[in-house]
């Protein structure tokens, strides 16, 4: 860590220069503070010149408006100092997010970056005070007398040091609570993105206890945090005041060795008005931020600190292949199960496959895999240069039509969006070397779907307003813009979920039409798997590979998704009828509600003996 501060020091030397200069107006003003007022004393209302005192106050009331502009600067070269340090950490978080995400990268991102760049500047300035009001106050106190530094200088120091022995023990426990911090966020991170899980499962209970336990850990940590908080502030007040009553008791002595009454007030000037109120800001900065600037830098930079693992071996997809898998394994930590283990995959060009199974399998973690999102634990992924993810939560953003459907379009790429895959180009069609033109956008709208909607947003250039839409329009839009970008593997992870059948049919249809596409659909309807070339079951006995047809003759699980149960007569879109009973026909080993609402039987644990009134 102090190598690191050396390093920021060196990069923004500049802005050090500035920072000092600026402050020695402000240590002119705590010289004068107290060296004025004991000239005025002794040589002017003291002495009967009362036209001298006056001057010298003057002097003193100079200093103060030169130290106020000095001041005003001071802040402008802090700012310049901790800005970019600020850009600085941004960048790691988000470059470390990316690469291995986690639920505390949120609070990395928005909440320990600003205590950073907050308490940063914070620390600077408290330190930069103390400083300059320091040599100001000792310089002066030598000329006024020299006997007067040991009485001022000796109590402060031990006070310092007395502070200086909290530090360690307050940024421990500072790093205690952080961490607790994290850990809390990630546990109501994962609590949110599956409530509909917990609901399912009943496991409420659990889940509270668990955000209970972090929510108890973290308030236990701000506790002794605070506890030394309070050592800091007891050290803080015994020095100031210290230093004010040995000034007092040793008033005789220091009047009969030298020292004038106007050297005497000037003297308890500097203690009461500079060095004690920036002692005080010192022990409050490093006690507090200073602490807290130090775990936090040191948290959110150990990764960049730090070589990176050896990342699994990658590359591009050899020529005909658009993603290929070979014996890929991925698992959330070190102690999970593996959600996908061992798996080899081969996409080629103008594939088309459909990957199904339960809620919670692993087939959004799959399409992350191949898209590049993140890392497998091992084995190899080749893939397309060029390839786009579309997720269920379509991302849209307020600008134009235009803006939101050559989002993903390189300015450079000469057959962007062409929806024809000829690349030809024009004032129309988009000009070569350049972004798709308006007809390439409109064609691309069309063929998903989603012209009307242009149509009825104004056009191209209407403005779009992401609140303003419903949950398929967004999505609408995330697969024109999908379908312009010149991405020959193209992942739909629940991508029309909020589309009726027909328009998610139309959707599909579309890229798997586009010459040169890839297609990888996570489906969540039956029509999905019908359409595609290959299917990809997860879930059953393991993970099971063939076209429709080939699994409904030969995976009974694969049945179980694609519709052959009873309740699907019932015209449950879930295939699960709440109210399933006796006189039923024959499960055929499916999963049937049972007991009280939040609780279920697992798939296949039902033995097969006919009728469900029998079992």
């Amino acid at each position: 860590m102090k190598g690191r501060l050396v390093a920021l020091a060196r990069s923004r030397w500049r802005a050090l220069l500035r920072l000092a200069a600026w402050s020695a107006l402000e240590a002119g003003e705590t010289f004068l503070l107290g060296f004025a007022l004991a000239r005025a004393l002794d040589r002017g209302f003291l002495a009967g010149r009362t036209g001298t005192g006056l001057a010298w106050l003057g002097l003193a009331a100079a200093g103060v408006v030169a130290g106020a502009f000095g001041t005003g600067r001071v802040h402008l070269a802090v700012a310049a100092l901790v800005e970019p340090v600020r850009d600085d950490l941004v960048r790691r978080v988000v470059r470390r997010a990316l690469r291995t995400p986690d639920g505390a990268a949120v609070s990395r991102l928005t909440h320990q970056v600003e205590i950073a760049r907050d308490t940063l500047a914070g620390l600077v300035m408290v330190s930069r005070t103390f400083v300059v009001t320091a040599v100001g106050a000792l310089i002066g106190l030598c000329s006024l007398a020299p006997v007067l530094l040991p009485v001022v200088a000796v109590p402060l120091a031990a006070s310092l040091a007395l502070f200086l022995a909290t530090l360690r023990p307050l940024a421990r426990r500072q790093e205690v609570f952080l961490a607790a911090d994290e850990a809390l966020a990630a546990e109501l991170g994962l609590a949110v993105a599956g409530l509909r899980d917990i609901t399912a499962a009943g496991a409420q209970d659990r889940v509270a206890a668990d955000a209970g336990e972090r929510i108890d850990a973290e308030f236990r940590a701000s506790r002794s945090l605070a506890r030394w908080g309070v050592l800091r502030t007891l050290a803080a007040g015994l020095g100031g005041r210290l230093t004010v009553v040995l000034l007092l008791v040793t008033a005789p002595w220091l009047l009969g060795h030298g020292v004038t009454p106007g050297a005497f007030v000037g003297a308890l000037a500097y203690v009461t008005q500079s060095l004690i109120p920036a002692l005080q800001s010192l022990m409050q900065g490093l006690g507090t931020s200073g602490a807290r600037l130090f775990v936090v830098l040191r948290r959110l930079t150990a990764d960049g600190e730090q070589p990176p693992p050896p990342a699994p071996p990658a590359g591009e997809a050899g020529p005909g292949e658009a993603v290929r898998l070979r014996g890929v394994t991925f698992a959330y930590g070190p102690g999970a199960a593996p959600v996908v283990d061992g798996l080899d995959l081969t996409v080629p060009h103008g594939g088309h496959l459909a990957v199904v199974g339960p809620s919670g399998i692993g087939k959004s973690t799959l399409a992350e895999l191949m898209a590049g999102v993140r890392a497998p634990d091992s084995g190899e992924i080749l893939r397309a240069r060029a390839r786009v993810l579309v997720p269920q939560q379509a991302y849209v953003f307020t600008d134009t039509v235009r803006a939101n459907l050559t989002y993903l379009c390189p300015a450079g790429h000469e057959d962007a969006g062409a929806p024809d895959g000829s690349g030809e180009g024009g004032s129309e069609g988009g000009t070569p070397g350049g972004p798709p033109g308006d007809d390439a956008l409109l064609a691309a709208c069309a063929a998903v779907g989603a012209r009307e909607l242009v149509d009825r947003l104004g056009g191209l250039d209407a403005t779009v307003v992401p609140s303003g839409l419903s949950a398929g329009e967004r999505q609408l839009i995330a697969l024109a813009r999908a379908y312009a970008a010149p991405a020959p593997l193209v992942l739909l992870d629940e991508a029309t979920c909020h589309l009726d059948p027909a328009a998610e049919a139309r959707a599909e249809r579309a890229f798997a039409r586009r010459p040169g596409t890839a297609l990888v659909v996570v489906a969540h309807r039956t029509g999905s798997a019908r359409r595609a070339r290959q299917v990809l079951v997860l879930g059953g006995a393991g993970v099971e590979c063939g076209t429709h047809d080939e699994l409904l003759r030969g995976s009974a699980f694969y049945r179980e998704l694609t519709g052959l149960h009873p309740s699907l007569a019932l015209g449950d879109a879930d295939g699960v009828h709440a109210v399933a009973g006796a006189g039923l026909a024959g499960d055929r080993r499916h999963v049937v509600p049972h007991g009280p609402v939040g609780q279920m039987e697992a798939v296949r644990d039902v033995r097969d003996g006919g009728a469900l009134g029998g079992e």
